[in-house]
């Protein structure tokens, strides 16, 4: 941030800008509490004066996105308003969460001190502190869920806006965003906002995929759109006969969701048929249910076109974890293709797209057990119990966020919402944590099942428990929930303080009756470490304590009778006079001056500097590929390929060591490279696969696998390459193979072969 005064254009944008949030807050159904948000924008305005963000526009024009974000886009009020504008104050300037309470009260106070230590404070030493804060962030919950939902408004307005940040903060914040906030977005039910977050990481992140995809959705959306206005006139129709008020609208995919379409199902963009979502949101009439309603306007739409029997949605039934509700059909259209149409009421919009907040506001008194407020609960609980790595935490966390529902019944008929893949296991933790601890299995349809066993949509389950059983170590493989888990090692954890516990009393008596004075105890005790190879004492304990290390030896070790210098210093201890040994770096490891390290972080691999990085092999990157780097703290540098889950983790988790990577090699070496070829078994394919290989492109094969199934030919090939330019010309080439149906590119090990050897 660079500081100067504003000019009177600026002043007045600024004017104008405030003047909009008033009218966004003017519309909403909201209390009207004007002068309380005049009052923070004019201090928020004071206070940050002369501050330019990175774009060179005034710093003010954040908090009022933020603002703007927070009442029109997720719907709340003027407490979150004035928050949202007050947001940076006390981490940015001078004024404290005091003066804060003073001029606007415990509440406000409460949630701009909330959203300052999730954007600042002290992190655990071996703890990211994107982890850390994402932690924070959860634990602010228990305190006022509006500080997550300003949060989130706060990342949808850096995302708009990242264009300003360097290259590698740009893959920081995207990488950030991608793993954390969408699926969080997505958890609370901000259906607009996640899908706008999700697509925004992918611009930053992969931004000529983006642009091409962008290009062909515009060039395809009008063609797209005519068609839709000749399914659409026929429903339309037949809605307006049946009395509906109603909106018919349909919108394109976003170019995200186009790409993980494309890359889940291994097809072109010209092959990804439902592009379209057609939505009909409608106001009900009061002499019928909402549910009954939707079940009517499905039924007047499957008069006129054929539904998909296995593509029906009833998600008014039985809600999403996340609060979504409405009826999704899939129909065939006079072209023969397949439309989805979503049905909602208009209750179900305003929840679809606001989430949390819009779940709040249909509230009644009563307090509902939904399946939102049930995540929120589980929230708390997972947090209360001890986690001393906050990475361990949000990889736990995260499994939890985007997993799809299944639902399974109790014996008594209660309903309980799982992610997709929990087992026997993490259903009976999620009833209670007696249940899950004396686990033996249940009785899923009336047959006995174990506790791995996986859950499906619509099982009956009887949790099974005997006394005796206890937790076991092999459980943390198959439990899924972050609750189970949670709940899994703070029961081991308990566990391995007993084992210290019981090892250092044991020990201790040990001692005692050598007739060890207490004062020598801690040379005793180093002796122990030296012998048994340990670094820590509470390590030695537990041991000790699990019976892994027996006592009946300790007189032999402590007081051996062959070593006079053990009678005069039996417990040997240290020297003042020692030195420590200084162990200097291998001479091919690449040691980087952190002091020197400054912005921008961006390297250029050449044919000189590739041996001094490691290529890593998780995801084998080869030159051409799009990567980034990582620079851990040895200096050593980490290339992993751009969306190699590893890197995803390591640009969310540890964004000051993100380096830009670009390549500027020679083909001087060849890299390991798998490719899957699939195919109609036919009688020479294989010799033309070698041919193209070897005799046109002349690549060295490494290994080959090939299996035939009912005629169908699947061909593993392991083969040297230069870059990434040679493997998709290759691929290009063998696709366009009489009989084969397609070549995908397989990440595996990575191995070089150096071109001079």
């Amino acid at each position: 941030m660079t500081s100067s005064e504003f000019t009177e254009s600026e002043v007045a944008m600024i004017e104008q800008e405030f003047a909009s949030l008033l009218d966004a807050y003017a519309h909403t159904s909201h209390r009207q509490h004007v002068e309380r948000i005049e009052q923070a924008f004019r201090f928020a305005y004071k206070a940050h004066y002369g501050v330019r963000r990175l774009s060179g526009e005034p710093y003010i024009m954040h908090p009022l996105a933020v603002a703007k974000i927070v009442v029109s886009e997720i719907g709340l009020g003027s407490t979150s308003i004035s928050s949202a504008l007050l947001h940076d104050v006390v981490e940015d300037t001078d004024y404290t969460v005091e003066d804060i309470e003073n001029l606007f009260g415990a509440k406000i106070a409460q949630i701009v001190d909330g959203l300052t230590k999730i954007s600042g404070g002290v992190f655990g030493e071996k703890a990211s502190e994107q982890a850390e804060n994402f932690r924070k962030l959860l634990l602010t919950m228990s305190d006022d869920i509006r500080v997550v939902l300003i949060k989130i408004a706060d990342r949808l307005h850096n995302m708009r806006t990242l264009g300003a940040q360097p290259k590698e903060k740009q893959y920081k914040i995207a990488g950030e965003t991608q793993y954390i906030y969408a699926p969080l977005a997505h958890r609370l039910g901000l259906g607009s906002i996640k899908s706008e977050l999700e697509n925004l990481a992918f611009k930053f992140e992969r931004p000529n995929e983006y642009a091409e995809l962008a290009e062909k959705i515009k060039a395809d959306s009008m063609t797209r759109m005519d068609s839709f206005e000749k399914f659409a006139a026929p429903i339309r129709e037949k809605l307006q006969m049946l009395g509906y008020d109603f909106d018919l609208t349909a919108r394109i995919k976003s170019p995200y969701s186009i790409w993980v379409k494309m890359n889940t199902k291994h097809v072109p963009f010209e092959e990804v048929y439902d592009l379209l979502a057609v939505r009909i949101v409608f106001t009900p009439n009061q002499q019928f249910s909402e549910k009954d309603q939707c079940w009517m306007i499905y039924s007047a739409i499957t008069e006129i076109y054929r539904p998909h029997p296995g593509r029906i949605r009833d998600w008014i039934s039985t809600p999403k974890a996340n609060g979504y509700e409405a009826l999704h059909v899939t129909v065939m259209g006079k072209g023969g293709e397949w439309v989805e149409i979503q049905i909602r009421t208009r209750r179900m919009h305003e929840l679809a797209e606001q989430g949390l907040a819009a779940h709040w506001k249909y509230k009644t008194g009563v307090m509902e057990d939904t399946e939102l407020d049930k995540w929120i609960k589980d929230i708390k609980e997972v947090l209360a119990s001890d986690s001393p790595d906050a990475m361990a935490f949000l990889d736990t966390f995260k499994l939890n966020l985007f997993a799809k529902e299944v639902f399974v019944f109790t014996p008594s008929g209660d309903i309980q919402t799982l992610p997709q893949g929990a087992t026997v296991l993490d259903l009976a933790y999620q009833l209670h944590s007696e249940l899950g601890e004396h686990c033996i299995g249940a009785k899923v349809n009336h047959s006995l099942q174990s506790s791995d066993y996986v859950l499906h949509a619509g099982d009956q389950v009887e949790v099974l428990t005997a006394q005796q059983q206890e937790p076991r170590q092999e459980w943390l493989e198959y439990a899924v929930t972050a609750k189970a888990k949670q709940a899994l090692n703070t029961y081991f954890r308990k566990q391995e303080r007993l084992k210290e516990m019981l090892g250092e009393r044991r020990l201790t008596d040990a001692m005692e009756a050598l007739l060890i004075p207490e004062k020598q105890y801690d040379a005793a005790i180093e002796k122990l470490l030296q012998h048994y190879h340990l670094t820590k004492r509470q390590e030695l304990f537990r041991q000790i304590g699990a019976d892994a290390i027996k006592l009946e030896g300790l007189k032999d070790i402590l007081m051996p009778k062959s070593s006079f210098f053990a009678r005069i210093n039996p417990f040997g201890r240290p020297s003042k006079t020692d030195t420590p040994t200084v162990v200097a770096p291998e001479k091919d490891e690449v040691v980087m001056d952190t002091k020197k390290d400054k912005q921008p972080h961006s390297l250029v691999l050449t044919d000189e500097n590739l041996k001094d990085v490691i290529l890593e092999p998780c995801c084998n990157p080869i030159p051409g590929d799009d990567v980034i780097g990582f620079k851990d703290t040895n200096g050593k540098m980490h290339i992993h390929y751009l969306n190699c889950p590893n890197a995803e983790r390591l640009k969310s988790s540890y964004g000051k060591a993100i380096w830009s990577v670009t390549w500027d090699t020679h083909r001087m070496s060849q890299y390991k490279e798998k490719l899957q070829i699939e195919g109609i078994d036919q009688l020479g394919l294989l010799v033309e696969l070698l041919r193209v290989i070897s005799d046109h492109f002349h690549i060295n094969l490494h290994d080959l696998h090939v299996t035939t199934n009912n005629g169908i030919f699947n061909a593993y090939v392991e083969l040297y390459v230069y870059d990434k330019q040679e493997l998709e010309e290759l691929i290009t080439t063998l696709k366009k193979m009489h009989n084969v149906q397609s070549v995908k590119r397989i990440f595996t090990e990575k191995t070089t072969q150096d071109k001079t050897k």
